[in-house]
């Protein structure tokens, strides 16, 4: 049975929201709210919903970019908010993230030596001539020529800098990277080789992914399980193939009715949403997505739908049987 590496309980985070001449506090955003979830060793959860809806900010908490408002992050079962300083830089050590563009996330002015060493330089590990060594290991990992290290992140194409920024998420070994829409700025081709180059590292270093993507074909094939989110809440959560064959929840049906079809022959019938995302600061009341639901019933424009359990790895949030 598969250890659970990453446990989130009942996470919120808010952004304030100043407005006015002194830039006071008039309301807040809420990106997270309420949300709760788990990644077991070695496996990947895909988190999917639309632009908005809170992905990148859980991502975000979980590597500490941000701190969260309320809630639990453990990590091998601690508590990841009531670390000291040691416990901290061996989190950040244990938990990377690979970002969405590539070349903001590469400092321009470094070469790519430059960019692979500061992780080792950070946690102090090893002396310089086994960093180079280790540069090297980690270009060959992630495909690139041994004589990248001595040039600079704009001489590379899209794909390669995202190999470069593979390449410095795994340096140091971690048990877990965050991958926010890490492909999706990229060529379809080159999509599906930094898929497959993230499927080879896992099965090589044995890490788990939170693969955060609003591309639902491209998640059916990379996780193990799925969790959809809609405007802070996580509304279900299933194994791959069941979210994709056997949803229960309307808005997850919505989406992967959304799924391009390959064969122009084939008409299937589609729940179409009505209106657009909600907005976080001021969200409506019971269901959230009540406002857009094609089955909407009185109940859930007062009553917040709880988590149930459908199966063992299948839960949902819906007033609908």
């Amino acid at each position: 049975m598969a250890s659970v590496l990453l446990e989130v309980k009942n996470l919120k985070k808010h952004f304030p929201v100043k407005e006015g001449l002194f830039k006071q506090t008039k309301n807040f955003n809420q990106a997270i709210d309420d949300v709760s979830l788990f990644i077991n060793s070695g496996e990947t959860l895909g988190l999917v919903g639309e632009s908005g809806c809170g992905k990148s900010t859980l991502g975000r908490c979980i590597v500490k970019l941000y701190q969260p408002d309320r809630g639990q992050i453990l990590f091998n079962g601690k508590d990841v908010n009531s670390q000291n300083k040691t416990e901290k830089k061996h989190h950040h050590k244990a938990v990377q993230m690979i970002f969405q563009d590539p070349l903001e996330s590469l400092n321009s002015r470094h070469t790519i030596e430059q960019i692979l060493i500061e992780p080792f330089v950070i946690h102090n590990i090893g002396d310089y001539k086994w960093r180079l060594k280790q540069i090297q290991i980690l270009l060959d990992q992630v495909g690139l020529p041994s004589d990248s290290g001595s040039r600079y992140p704009f001489e590379f194409s899209g794909g390669q800098r995202q190999r470069i920024g593979i390449a410095r998420a795994i340096a140091l070994g971690p048990e877990l990277i965050v991958c926010d829409e890490a492909v999706s700025a990229l060529d379809v081709s080159i999509q599906s080789q930094i898929i497959n180059l993230l499927l080879d590292l896992q099965d090589e270093l044995n890490m788990a992914y939170l693969f955060i993507s609003h591309d639902l074909a491209v998640v059916k094939h990379f996780s193990d399980r799925v969790a959809v989110m809609y405007l802070g809440k996580i509304v279900e959560t299933a194994d791959s193939d069941t979210i994709y064959k056997k949803q229960k929840h309307p808005y997850t049906k919505s989406l992967i009715d959304s799924i391009p079809t390959p064969d122009p022959h084939c008409i299937k019938k589609r729940i179409i949403l009505q209106g657009d995302i909600p907005s976080a600061i001021n969200p409506p009341s019971g269901c959230h997505f009540h406002t857009r639901c094609p089955k909407v019933m009185p109940c859930c424009k007062i009553n917040e739908p709880a988590m149930r359990l459908h199966s063992s790895l299948h839960s949902y949030s819906c007033h609908l049987d």
